[in-house]
């Protein structure tokens, strides 16, 4: 173990390095933690030393705990895990605690060794949490570091004091962002809110020298001096009470009450506040087991760290399949989807040739691009200097021989079968054996469109999501007959533009559109029902979904969803199941209320398209009945709707990976997730319970809820989903 080493120079100064050899940045598991301990016993005990800095081998410092073994913390934790994890955390705290006392006579607060922290760059997580601990924090001047407690987005909060330290250092009002949002700042913004001390061209040698001439009064930290008031108030102070009362409506407004992590936090700062220093670190220590114990928190964990990593690191790509890097792509159409895709090309450095049929749309689709750099440099994101490269990434043009020397074409047209084949068969006859060719498409199945393609093997399906400059999610769709040059082509792509990428075979809808759609159609059914639109749409929120169903639509379009709705029926036939959801959207579509591109929908805008509220005019239409149903109901049907959905794509072949289906659906449509993602979701309420509830949904609403046959088996056997098909994980 050599994650953390100490050398100490002719003046005195302990150095300790922190530098896990294997990997890119620092991140800090239990082995590590008891060496950093062992190591400031030594300086501490060494009369020779004068006072320690803690620095980085690496140019930044750290990027927080090693998530993996956070999700593994309540199975190591024994029978009595809750106890197991307070005592590992309360560990935890006594090294930081070690570190901030500094070997300081308990009654004079005199004595102690000063200790300083020199920060390269980045500093997150635990990685912000030890520098807390320490007397004074060094930054190096560096604008691209980030330096913040983001843990709040994972499902948990910074319980390494972090959570109590920065409360008490900047007050609750003061430490709100950073803690409830989990902002992120350059070190020049983190010293002007109070987070670090200094910015410094040499961090390491300001920290040294700083550590030579300190005093006693220097390393006092202001919690453990006589009359210490924290900032703001405490709770029971005016202006601290006002404080509380408005970050208690925050985090409920914010999370509607569903993710435990941010109302624990909260709870620990507001608990802390009232007591001594030593007992608020065990009053978050203890809200922190709280969250821990919560199934979402490890849900959130797995499916946002864990395997969103996974699968961004490749963990789905064919092992055999050398390098596919794109250097050069064609995007075919430069509406608003392709315009998208050249803008995120360009911006990973890849050559892009845009075309369109007219001059005049192609100049368009790139002014896209120069628009979006613009707003870049106003916000201070960017510069003219890099306007101007990534613009000169973009050829936009109507001369399909631009195409020549691409390796990789992404064909966004206008979805229309015919006008794809037609031009992927010109679009073929130009460019090299070699070159992957992609349509980007929503609905249409792959190995259809595929059939236009003189060389199928080398065809596929990439969906973007719209806006794709925001969207984090691509679905890579594998046709009956594509290869796997293919699927490594576009996963490397995907890959080199920054996003998470999922691999599904093909079928309708694939695997995103699959699910999304009976939730969008779940609730119009209740529209025409008579259940009240302000009830959908706040249970839907109200149970973690961004955007209720109805306004999801409205911001989607009606008249797409009618022309869904008929393709699907010219597809099915008689089996089509959502004649209730077409008298809604067809008389919707007839009234002209097509969203909110059309300023009318399930909700009613102003002339700049701003929503004014759930229209009256579909209430008239649609009734609301006497009897409402319970909350329960209506957040069942709505996340039912989308869960079987992904239960059957599993069973169907169409989801190859678990991890794919639960990242995908809280990465491509904002599936509740302080659930992990519908798979995970089935295995926090339990396998025996989800089908059980089927029979009942079915029985009450009809069979689009029939309980899948690999869940009716799994509930039988009383299996999770991890646990059943967890191999995928644990082999990649």
């Amino acid at each position: 173990m050599t994650d953390f080493t100490m050398q100490t120079d002719a003046d005195g100064v302990a150095v300790i390095t922190w530098n896990v050899v294997e990997k890119s940045m620092n991140v800090l598991n239990l082995e590590a933690l008891e060496l950093l301990n062992a190591l400031v016993d030594q300086a501490l005990a060494d009369e020779a030393v004068k006072g320690i800095v803690i620095t980085s081998g690496k140019d930044s410092f750290a990027g927080g705990m090693d998530l993996n073994v956070i999700a593994k913390m309540k199975e190591m934790a024994g029978d009595n895990p809750a106890q197991g994890l307070f005592d590992g955390i309360m560990q935890m705290h006594a090294v930081l605690r070690k570190i901030e006392r500094a070997g300081m006579d308990p009654k004079t607060n005199k004595g102690g060794k000063p200790i300083a922290t020199a920060l390269p760059g980045t500093a997150l997580g635990i990685g912000l949490e030890i520098p807390l601990s320490t007397h004074r924090i060094f930054a190096a001047d560096n604008p691209k570091a980030k330096i913040g407690l983001p843990e709040i987005l994972v499902g948990i909060f910074p319980g390494a004091g972090g959570t109590t330290r920065l409360a008490r250092k900047l007050g609750a009002m003061g430490a709100s962002p950073f803690l409830l949002e989990g902002k992120l700042s350059n070190p020049k913004k983190a010293k002007s809110a109070g987070i670090i001390d200094e910015v410094v061209e040499d961090p390491l040698a300001a920290a040294k020298e700083w550590v030579l001439n300190a005093k006693d009064a220097d390393i006092l930290k202001p919690w453990d001096a006589k009359g210490y008031k924290m900032p703001g108030g405490t709770p029971y102070h005016p202006a601290g009470f006002m404080t509380f009362v408005g970050a208690s409506a925050m985090v409920n407004g914010k999370t509607k009450g569903v993710y435990p992590a941010a109302k624990a936090m909260l709870s620990a700062v507001y608990e802390g506040a009232m007591v001594p220093f030593d007992t608020a670190l065990k009053i978050e220590a203890r809200w922190f087991v709280n969250v821990l114990m919560n199934p979402s928190s490890g849900a959130m964990i797995r499916s946002l760290f864990i395997n969103k990593e996974a699968l961004e690191k490749g963990a789905v790509r064919p092992t055999d399949v050398a390098d596919q890097s794109v250097k050069k792509v064609g995007v075919l159409g430069a509406g608003m989807m392709g315009a998208g895709i050249a803008l995120v090309s360009a911006q990973a450095g890849i050559e892009v040739v845009l075309i369109d049929q007219n001059q005049e749309a192609a100049d368009r689709g790139k002014a896209y691009s120069e628009t979006y750099m613009d707003k870049g440099i106003k916000r201070g994101k960017a510069t003219a200097e890099k306007k101007e490269a990534l613009l000169s990434q973009i050829t936009a043009t109507t001369d399909l021989e631009a195409l020549k020397g691409c390796d990789l074409i992404v064909e966004a047209v206008f979805e229309d079968p015919k006008v794809k084949a037609e031009m992927t068969q010109k679009v073929e006859a130009i460019i090299g054996e070699d070159c992957i060719f992609a349509t980007n498409t929503s609905t249409l199945p792959i190995s259809d469109l595929a059939k236009a393609s003189a060389r199928p093997d080398q065809y596929i399906g990439i969906h973007f999501f719209s806006p794709v400059e925001k969207m984090l999610l691509v679905e890579i769709i594998k046709g009956k007959e594509t290869g796997d040059r293919a699927v490594a082509k576009a996963l490397d792509f995907v890959r080199q533009i920054r996003k998470t990428p999922i691999v599904v075979n093909d079928a309708r809808f694939f695997y995103a559109n699959r699910c999304i759609i009976p939730y969008i159609n779940e609730g119009i059914r209740m529209v025409k029902e008579g259940v009240a639109p302000a009830l959908i749409e706040n249970a839907a929120k109200m149970v973690g979904m961004p955007l209720g169903p109805l306004q999801l639509v409205d911001e989607t379009s009606i008249d797409l969803g009618a022309k869904i709705a008929r393709a699907t029926k010219a597809a099915m036939g008689d089996a089509y199941p959502d004649e209730a959801v077409d008298e809604v959207i067809f008389w919707m579509e007839g009234e002209g209320r097509l969203g909110r591109k059309a300023n009318a929908g399930f909700y009613d805008y102003d002339e700049k398209g701003k929503r004014q509220g759930l229209s009256e005019a579909v209430a008239a239409q649609y009734p609301q009945g006497d009897d409402q149903p319970d909350l329960i109901d209506v957040q069942h049907r709505l996340l039912f709707a989308q869960s079987l959905e992904a239960v059957r794509a599993l069973e169907e072949g169409v989801l190859m990976d678990i991890r794919e289906g639960d990242v995908g659906a809280i990465l491509g449509w904002g599936f509740a997730p302080w659930s992990g993602g519908p798979l995970s979701w089935l295995d926090m309420i339990g396998a025996p319970y989800a089908a059980e509830r089927c029979d009942q949904l079915q029985e009450a609403f009809g069979d689009r809820f029939a309980c899948p046959a690999l869940l009716r088996d799994m509930g039988d056997k009383n299996q999770s989903f991890y646990g059943r098909f967890g191999a995928q994980e644990k082999a990649a």
